[in-house]
C-alpha cells in the first residue's frame, strides 16, 4: 500500500494536477486535509472531476476555511485554530494520495507549518517543482529542509516547460529520483489525466 504526502516548492506548482495523475496511476483514495478558500471548487472535486476509475475514494476534509489564505490566517478570520493533534491518515486499504496547501513552510497555526504536518502523518513525500527563475533555489531549499528533518523523498515530478539544465542541476545535485515530467497542459480534462497516467511507471 503507498501514502505519499504531494507538496510543492511554491503555490500554483501544478500540485492538484500532479496529484490526479498519481490518483488515478494508483487508483488510489485521496485526502486534502486543509482547504483554505475556493469551498465551491475545491481540490477534492477537481480531482474527484478529473478521476475515471472507481476505485478511488475521496475523504472529506478536515477543515474546510472559508478564505483564500494561508490556513492560519483563514483559520483565524474563521474563529478557529488548526492543531496538528486534529490530524490522522484516514483510514483504508487503499493507496493514498494527499495533498498539501502551498509549499512547505505554509502556516497552520501559529507555530507550525505544512512541514510539521507531514512529520505528524509520517509518510513519505513527492515533491513538485516548477521551472521559473528561481525554481531551482525553492527546489534545493526544500529538498534540504525535508532531509533536515529525515522525511523520506519519494521523487521529485518536474511540472511545465521543461528547462534541461534546471532539472540536471537539481537531480545530479540532491541524489532525488525524477519520477516523471509533465509539460504544460493547454487543457486539463479526465481523458488527458488518463493518458498521463497510463504512461507513467508506478513507483
Amino acid at each position: 500500500m503507498k501514502q505519499v504526502f504531494i507538496t510543492g516548492i511554491g503555490t500554483d506548482v501544478g500540485k492538484t494536477v500532479i496529484s490526479a495523475i498519481l490518483t488515478e496511476n494508483l487508483q488510489a483514495d485521496y485526502w486534502k486535509p486543509i482547504q483554505s478558500g475556493d469551498l465551491h471548487n475545491s481540490d477534492s472535486m477537481k480531482v474527484k472531476a478529473l478521476i475515471s476509475n472507481s476505485k478511488s475514494v475521496f475523504h472529506p476534509e478536515r477543515y474546510r476555511l472559508n478564505n483564500p489564505l494561508s490556513p492560519h490566517a483563514s483559520a483565524e478570520i474563521d474563529g478557529i485554530r488548526i492543531s496538528l493533534d486534529d490530524f490522522e491518515l484516514p483510514r483504508t486499504d487503499n493507496n493514498l494520495i494527499v495533498e498539501g496547501a502551498g509549499g512547505l513552510f505554509v502556516p497552520i497555526n501559529e507555530k507550525d507549518t505544512v512541514i510539521d504536518l507531514i512529520e505528524r502523518l509520517n509518510i513519505p513525500v513527492v515533491l513538485v517543482s516548477r521551472n521559473y527563475l528561481g525554481s531551482i533555489n525553492h527546489t534545493m531549499l526544500s529538498i534540504e529542509a525535508l532531509k533536515a528533518r529525515n522525511i523520506k523523498i519519494e521523487g521529485i515530478i518536474f511540472n511545465g516547460v521543461s528547462t534541461p539544465a534546471t532539472e540536471r542541476f537539481i537531480e545530479e545535485n540532491t541524489n532525488i529520483p525524477v519520477l516523471f515530467r509533465v509539460e504544460d497542459l493547454s487543457e486539463i480534462t479526465p481523458k488527458i489525466i488518463q493518458e498521463k497516467a497510463r504512461n507513467i511507471s508506478p513507483f
